[in-house]
């Protein structure tokens, strides 16, 4: 029962090492000899490879979750400093990049002018707001907003329908008749 010469014919077509060819059934293993009876054996499952051993990614997807919910992110698992686990100019992007895009909005919207675009596109710049939120209510504050077109279209449209209705002449107490 010396099954080397098929094992290493297996191993070659398997593209494994020795270590990891199985056979199930010794008997029609021994009787291959050739390289085509041997891929036979491997076509009815007689001869396979097991299967490599890995780490297994179930703890590290676990705690990849818990990281994603909050946990985990404590003062003890903290090695870097603040800068070095998130670079201050990426900060300073993640802020800037709204605000401009909302700015870019609301001007081809029309509900600043040019004037005041200039003005808060500078002072978004110089690091005066520190959020969306924010410049919007200073916006408000300093009454630099207008209505945009679709709102003053959908206005239009509004004060008609509830105007529509003819007001009735009240009746005068007088014209009642006396009794």
């Amino acid at each position: 029962m010396n099954l080397r010469s098929q094992k290493r014919l297996a191993a070659r077509l398997l593209k494994a090492g020795l270590s990891r060819v199985r056979i199930r059934q010794e008997k029609d293993a021994e009787e291959a000899l050739t390289r085509n009876d041997i891929k036979l054996l491997i076509k009815k499952g007689v001869i396979y490879k097991k299967q490599k051993k890995g780490t297994s990614k179930f703890r590290s997807k676990k705690i990849a979750e818990q990281k994603k919910k909050g946990r985990r992110k404590g003062p003890g698992s903290k090695k870097g400093t603040r800068g070095a686990r998130k670079d201050s100019k990426t900060g300073w992007i993640e802020t800037i990049r709204p605000l401009r895009r909302l700015l870019k909005e609301m001007k081809d919207s029309q509900q600043i002018t040019k004037e005041d675009y200039k003005k808060l596109y500078a002072r978004a710049g110089g690091g005066f707001f520190r959020s969306k939120k924010h410049m919007l209510t200073y916006m408000k504050e300093h009454d630099m907003l207008r209505k945009s077109k679709k709102e003053a279209k959908t206005e239009k449209q509004a004060k008609p329908k509830t105007a529509a209705k003819p007001k009735k002449p009240k009746k005068s107490k007088e014209s009642k008749p006396a009794r």
